[in-house]
């Protein structure tokens, strides 16, 4: 009966406080409601969360409610003048509903991320399949981290624990670095996207179609037919031409005109260079121009852009442009360069003979 007399004199003398601790109470927990009830809309929407709204209607559709409950006693508990032990309990619960949330949010947010990049088949790749597992891993290290600020917050001394677990991972760390060196450039490849499964890449003299991008390694189909297996590491730290990237192919073709060329008619050249190019669907010349005098030859070089991307439509136009520039030149009587030797040979009785063409071989 004493302890009813004291709660009835306690709300009687907190009316006023309670009151409006209760109104602000309400009013946040409705703004919580409709922000969750809002990320269910939006995920409904995109249910794969390919789009930044998507990730971000995941993490509001995960508010729970037991954190709008605690986050609304604590309010209240805030505005009335509530008893030490009561106010602790409250405290206690809202700081453990708070940290479990944060990690929830900070989960979805990062797993949204992640699904988001990997794309609507997340199956279509190793990280796709390996998407479970970033998923525990996440988990346990949010959720770790959020019993350590609970027990923190608790008044519990976690300094030992905290050095212990840093030691720990620090061994982990050593003994595993190749292993996590690859898994967070795989990361990185996927998070920063310099290429994608399907695109066409080209480092060193490699150049192939990127087929899987694994966990440690990427494979990429070479051109010539063969499977390529490199390190994620190793292939982030080579310069990366992404070809799948470009609007269009350059391309170079050198070609030599015989020495005995008029050069008076060397304009003629530019002028049945752009009739070849001209005759290839999408190919622009860009110029054809003489580059230099050889030793046995008036080098010109033929440069033109290809609105293709694919390359046997490349190799297709290319043979038509070279056919058609020989058929040109041919006509107007203008003669590719041959091979020749340069130097005088000597006969066995001293004699000089002048230079040959071709393979011909001395008497």
């Amino acid at each position: 009966m004493k302890y009813l007399n004291g709660t009835i004199d306690w709300l009687g003398a907190n009316r006023d406080a309670l009151l409006v601790g209760t109104l602000v109470a309400a009013v946040l927990v409705m703004v919580m409601l409709g922000l969750r009830w809002l990320g269910h809309r939006i995920v409904a929407r995109d249910p794969h969360g390919a789009s930044w709204k998507g990730v971000i209607g995941r993490v509001l559709s995960k508010t729970s409610l037991w954190f709008m409950i605690a986050a609304a006693a604590d309010t209240v508990a805030r505005y009335a003048d509530m008893p030490p032990r009561s106010e602790h309990l409250l405290f206690v619960l809202f700081t453990v509903a708070a940290a479990l949330q944060a990690a929830v949010w900070t989960r979805e947010l990062v797993l949204g991320v992640i699904h988001r990049n990997i794309g609507e088949e997340p199956g279509g790749t190793a990280l796709g399949n390996a998407y479970g597992v970033i998923r525990v891993i996440v988990s346990v290290a949010l959720f770790g981290i959020a019993v350590v600020v609970i027990l923190d917050n608790l008044g519990v001394n976690v300094t030992a624990l905290v050095a212990g677990l840093g030691v720990g991972g620090i061994a982990i760390g050593l003994a595993a670095q190749g292993i996590f060196s690859d898994l967070f450039a795989a990361m990185s490849i996927l998070l920063d996207r310099p290429f994608r499964r399907g695109d066409t890449i080209r480092y060193d003299t490699t150049t192939g179609t990127v087929e899987r991008i694994g966990l440690k390694t990427t494979r990429l189909r070479a051109v010539t037919g063969e499977q390529v297996v490199m390190a994620n590491t190793k292939l982030l730290e080579r310069e990366i031409h992404n070809l799948a990237e470009a609007h269009r192919r350059r391309v170079v073709v050198a070609f030599g005109l015989g020495l005995r060329t008029p050069a008076g008619r060397l304009e003629e050249v530019r002028g049945i260079a752009a009739t070849a190019v001209r005759a290839a669907p999408g190919c622009t010349l860009v110029r054809c121009s003489l580059t230099g005098l050889g030793a046995s030859s008036l080098d010109h070089e033929l440069i033109y852009d290809d609105d293709s991307l694919e390359y046997d439509h490349n190799a297709s136009r290319k043979s038509a442009i070279l056919t058609a520039l020989l058929t040109g030149l041919e006509g107007a009587n203008l003669l590719l360069a041959t091979p020749t030797q340069t130097a005088f040979s000597a006969l066995p009785d001293g004699a000089l003979v002048p230079p040959y063409q071709g393979a011909a071989a001395l008497p």
